[in-house]
């Protein structure tokens, strides 16, 4: 049985369902286009902490289905909902914990606040220390795109990843001192460009 913290208000998951449905996708989205770019609507906290709720009732089912235990904290900060999945045997959470899986759970927990709140979700997820482990990783990427610089290369282009990864790539390199980012390439293919400041 999972245990959610942090919430003052839990929706009642059905009962009939024998696993999580593959939740539709709706038109609606806070989004508005102006001259080929996106520009965001940012969410009130409230909004987030109910999109927090929806996606732990998701997420709680998801476990429950699978005979995982986890506790389930929520967040709202940086205009994003955060849930984290922990457990007290890091074991129990260790094939859900993977990037890939991770990543997945993810954009099908999106879907399933969409499809109730009408509106996109940028929530992001957490299992077992996976967005820690991503985090650290990214790190190692950023300082080996640094030596490459160092060593004479004019810039270094790291792999293509989601808005989110690249966000914390940016926040890295300006950490770093005395380098520059700037993400390039469109859809999948965007990734981050580092160089000389």
């Amino acid at each position: 049985m999972t245990d959610k913290t942090g919430l003052t208000e839990v929706s009642s998951v059905s009962a009939d369902s024998a696993v999580p449905t593959a939740p539709a996708t709706t038109d609606a989205s806070p989004t508005a286009f102006e001259t080929g770019t996106v520009t965001e609507v940012p969410l009130t906290t409230d909004q987030l902490e109910r999109e927090g709720d929806i996606a732990a009732d998701y997420i709680e089912e998801f476990l429950d289905i699978c005979d995982l235990d986890g506790d389930i904290d929520i967040d709202a900060r940086n205009g994003r909902a955060y849930l984290s999945v922990k457990a007290s045997d890091a074991d129990n959470l260790r094939v859900l914990s993977k990037p890939e899986t991770v990543n997945a759970l993810q954009e099908l927990t999106r879907l399933a606040v969409q499809n109730k709140t009408g509106s996109f979700s940028r929530l992001i997820l957490d299992i077992g220390g996976s967005r820690e482990a991503r985090e650290a990783e990214l790190a190692t990427l950023v300082a080996r795109a640094i030596e490459r610089i160092v060593a004479g290369a004019p810039e270094a282009d790291l792999p293509a990843m989601s808005s989110y990864e690249r966000k914390l790539v940016h926040d890295i390199v300006a950490a770093s001192g005395g380098y520059r980012s700037e993400s390039s390439g469109e859809g999948r293919d965007r990734h981050t460009v580092i160089t000389a400041g």
